[in-house]
Order: C-alpha cells, then structure tokens, then sequence
C-alpha cells in the first residue's frame, strides 16, 4: 500500500456537537442539558420550536444551573449517558 491509499482508507471521524443549558447538575459526574432546535412548519411556514433532553458526562463536575454549555456525543458511558461535556460557553449568573 502506498502512502495515498493509507489515508484514503482512515475514516474521517466527525462526531456531533450541540449547545444547550444546563437544567441539572444534582447527581455525581453528570448534567442534564436541555437543547431547543426551531424548525419551519413544511406546510404552514410557521416556525416550531421542539427540545430534547441530554444526559452528559461532566468528569469535574464543574458545570452548574443555568450554564451554557457545548455537548458532543459519544461512545455509551451508562444507560442513558452519551454525550460529554466539551466546554461551558457562558457561566451561570450566581
């Protein structure tokens, strides 16, 4: 193999990263981010807003209510935990 088809063969790993608010961080080494995404209705053209929540790994337990936070998702660390904290973009007013 040469050097071109070496490269050719690694996968480009992207992995997906959201923004959210932090809406809990009461339990040990994790958070609840809350993530609202808005949308275009396809048929009335009115715009939707919909949220989802996210449990994510916060290893420093650095993260409190009301942060801003960017999340990336990964492999499975618990049964409902896949995403991991990458950085907190704005801190709380407390």
């Amino acid at each position: 193999m040469t050097v071109t088809e070496n490269s050719s063969m690694e996968k480009s790993e992207t992995t997906r990263g959201v923004q959210g608010s932090v809406v809990s961080a009461r339990m040990n080494k994790s958070i609840t981010v809350l993530v609202v995404r808005q949308f275009k209705h396809p048929l009335y053209k009115k715009y939707i807003r919909r949220s989802t929540r996210l449990h994510a790994h916060d290893e420093d337990n650095q993260c409190k209510e009301g942060d801003i936070v960017l999340v990336e998702q990964c492999r499975p660390i618990s049964k409902t935990k896949s995403w991991r904290l990458v950085q907190i973009v704005e801190h709380a007013d407390s």
